[in-house]
């Protein structure tokens, strides 16, 4: 059984987690453009990042398969980011689990939209989220690019 628990302050394996990510990450590597922001983090960035964020783990018999970072955007909505699952763990729920939790989360909250970003070349992403009640709502682009390089989804919670 898969545990989702929160990433606190006592959390202390850093190093575990940025291998996590930086492995589910991986199959980006030389597919988006520009590259994904998780090739920058480091373990004291990723500690940073869950003490200013809101920072999920799913764990199974001690091993770290997922996580998933949030933040408040007031004034009705969660942001969703950095959602990884190990690649020999995908297709078993875990995702879905570790954004439920957000869900949550957000209810709790009074939230009324999660929100996410995701990188227009990774279209098995787009259907996926658009399984869990995802809908595109806008193109982007990062600074310096004049095309679109991410899109913006959001699920609706009311």
């Amino acid at each position: 059984m898969v545990d989702i628990l929160p990433i606190t302050g006592t959390f202390e394996r850093w190093d575990d987690l940025l291998a996590l990510i930086t492995t589910a990450f991986a199959p980006m590597n030389g597919v988006i453009d520009p590259p994904s922001s998780a090739l920058r983090l480091t373990p004291r960035s990723l500690k940073d990042k869950a003490a200013d964020e809101i920072a999920y783990m799913a764990v199974q018999d001690g091993i770290l398969l997922g996580c998933l970072f949030c933040r408040l955007e007031p004034p009705d909505g969660l942001y969703i980011g950095k959602l990884a699952v190990d690649p020999a763990a995908q297709g078993k729920g875990i995702g879905r689990a570790l954004l439920a939790r957000a869900e949550a989360l957000a209810r709790s909250e009074g939230l009324k939209k999660l929100r996410l970003e995701t990188r227009i070349e990774l279209a098995g992403n787009h259907r996926t989220f658009k399984s869990w009640g995802f809908e595109k709502t806008a193109d982007r682009c990062h600074p310096g690019y004049d095309r679109v390089t991410f899109i913006e989804m959001a699920k609706s919670l009311s």
